[in-house]
């Protein structure tokens, strides 16, 4: 019987598919990267659970932790399905602006979601980013994502959909753009 343990087992190896009106086809391939396939639906899911996987791994997460992150959607998801599998609390600040739908998802993954301001710099205390680093710094066990900064975030797509790339087109990439 062949199953995933987990639906993070499903993040990665989305298929590519050929654009064949972007280019002349004797001149080159053009290939899509298919990222709504991941099981949150973006491509967000390989930063969102690196970060957590390399959090874990340098004892900043563990039983009784809570993610926080500020977010406007897609980020917060994936975040928040890994921390549903985890087992990790899992706190989203949104600016007013984000989709009531975007919102309902997070909360189906039992995410706690505080909505701020979208007027509001993001340095001003009362913004969804500086709210969610004062919940973090405020929570017992609470751990800012922080993912505009997190060395992290760009190392998923390094180590994954780079080489996964490489790999579906027998080496033949000459470029990829995220």
């Amino acid at each position: 019987m062949q199953y995933a343990e987990t639906i993070l087992d499903l993040i990665g190896n989305t298929p590519l598919v050929k654009l064949n009106r972007m280019a002349d086809s004797r001149m080159a391939t053009v290939l899509a990267k298919l990222e709504q396939y991941n099981p949150a639906g973006s491509v967000k899911d390989r930063m969102a659970w690196n970060m957590i996987r390399r959090a874990e791994e340098a004892g900043l997460l563990g039983p009784g932790s809570t993610l926080v992150e500020s977010t406007s959607g897609n980020t917060g998801l994936g975040l928040a399905m890994a921390a549903a599998v985890r087992g990790y609390r899992c706190i989203c600040t949104m600016p007013d602006k984000m989709s009531k739908e975007k919102v309902d998802m997070l909360k189906a993954y039992g995410t706690e979601v505080i909505i701020t301001r979208t007027d509001l710099p993001h340095d001003h205390p009362e913004s969804y980013v500086e709210v969610a680093k004062r919940i973090a710094r405020e929570t017992p066990g609470g751990f800012y994502t922080e993912q505009y900064y997190n060395m992290h975030t760009p190392e998923a797509h390094d180590l994954a959909a780079g080489p996964e790339s490489w790999e579906q087109t027998d080496g033949r990439s000459a470029a990829l753009d995220g």
